[in-house]
């Protein structure tokens, strides 16, 4: 699976609301799309689909942007990347045959193979919040390894 340059975008913009959510007030689509070099035209439609899936709040007018809609520790990558992209998969390849017979050449196995590399990937995803990668980005937490 490939995280989209979409979903990496809107990962990249919420990181950008947590680490300056001490600020007083919302944060212009100028201003993040400043802080994280991505383009703002782009960035603009990503936040709307963020407010779509109840991960960012709006206010209009001067003084007007964005802010996380929830507490950072409730927002998973998992969520971002389902909120911009869809569901979380490998492919979509539909649901091997459960009762063991298969009768495309294995398929179905490679087909049980994919299913769990989506749930491991989803899985994944899901163990980690914003403010975890905050605090990895402050230098305050461990990067993360890769299993031996």
């Amino acid at each position: 699976m490939r995280i989209s340059t979409r979903g990496d975008y809107a990962c990249r913009a919420l990181l950008s609301l947590s680490l300056h959510a001490d600020e007083n007030g919302p944060t212009s689509v100028r201003d993040i799309a400043e802080r994280t070099a991505l383009p703002q035209p782009y960035l603009e439609q990503i936040l709307l689909a963020l407010k779509g899936a109840g991960l960012v709040k709006s206010k209009r007018g001067v003084g007007g942007g964005y802010i996380l809609a929830k507490s950072a520790v409730d927002i998973r990558l998992s969520e971002i990347i389902s909120a911009v992209d869809g569901p979380i998969s490998v492919g979509d390849f539909g649901e091997p045959h459960k009762d063991g017979a298969c009768d495309h050449d294995g398929q179905c196995v490679l087909l049980a193979v994919w299913n769990l590399a989506s749930e491991h990937m989803r899985e994944h995803l899901a163990k980690y919040t914003l403010e975890d990668i905050a605090a990895i980005s402050k230098g305050e937490a461990a990067w993360p390894k890769p299993r031996k």
